[in-house]
């Protein structure tokens, strides 16, 4: 089973690859950004981008109008996102111990940045969502979807990653007090792997206590 240690270093050692390759994807992807559009409308409060990479997506939502920071395991990866968006907050970090205030957020975004965690760590994250997010805050998740309710594990290439069904990890969320808004599910682009992109849409329950089930 990877741990976060190896995805660290993975992630470390293409940081540079990664940065040339996806910087500027958010243009070849419309249906993301409809999503980050809406999220952007809905969000009240500052926004944590987890797994924010070379930081192109932070900086997409800084340019609708959020406060918005960066987070990211590898330290590659923040050094490349300093140095392309030197007006914004990037810092490391991992999102089973966020180093966040309680109740400090109106957003978060994750988007594939949960790919790579073992299933067992995700109940933990998404208590850490809830804890430093706002009653009523927003989070969006993107990730491969799967039709099998149990995680399907694939070769990332970078890192060993899994495929989860919208619906059972829809249900993690719950069982962790968000209620779900919106999803959207798109078929892959040429060149893209073989799998189906969804990104859901939730919410954080107003005056609700998020526990590790």
């Amino acid at each position: 089973m990877i741990e976060q240690s190896d995805t660290k270093a993975a992630y470390d050692a293409v940081a540079g690859l990664y940065a040339e390759l996806f910087s500027d994807v958010l243009e070849t992807l419309p249906m993301e950004r409809a999503v980050l559009a809406a999220f952007a409308e809905l969000v009240e409060g500052p926004v944590a981008d987890l797994g924010c990479g070379p930081g192109h997506v932070t900086a997409h939502l800084r340019s609708l109008g959020l406060d918005v920071f960066g987070v990211d395991l590898s330290p590659e990866m923040i050094a490349l996102a300093r140095r392309a968006h030197p007006d914004l907050r990037f810092d490391e970090g991992t999102m089973t111990a966020l180093d966040i205030p309680d109740a400090s957020l109106g957003g978060i975004l994750s988007s594939y940045s949960l790919i790579h965690t073992p299933p067992r760590d995700l109940p933990v994250i998404f208590a850490e969502f809830g804890r430093v997010l706002m009653p009523g805050g927003h989070v969006v998740l993107g990730f491969f979807a799967g039709d099998d309710p149990e995680p399907e594990p694939f070769d990332h290439k970078v890192a060993l990653a899994y495929r989860w069904s919208p619906d059972a990890l829809m249900t993690l969320l719950r069982q962790a007090g968000f209620t779900e808004v919106a999803r959207m599910r798109r078929e892959p682009h040429e060149g893209e792997r073989p799998f189906h992109h969804v990104h859901l849409l939730v919410r954080k329950g107003r005056g609700d206590t998020v526990q590790i089930p």
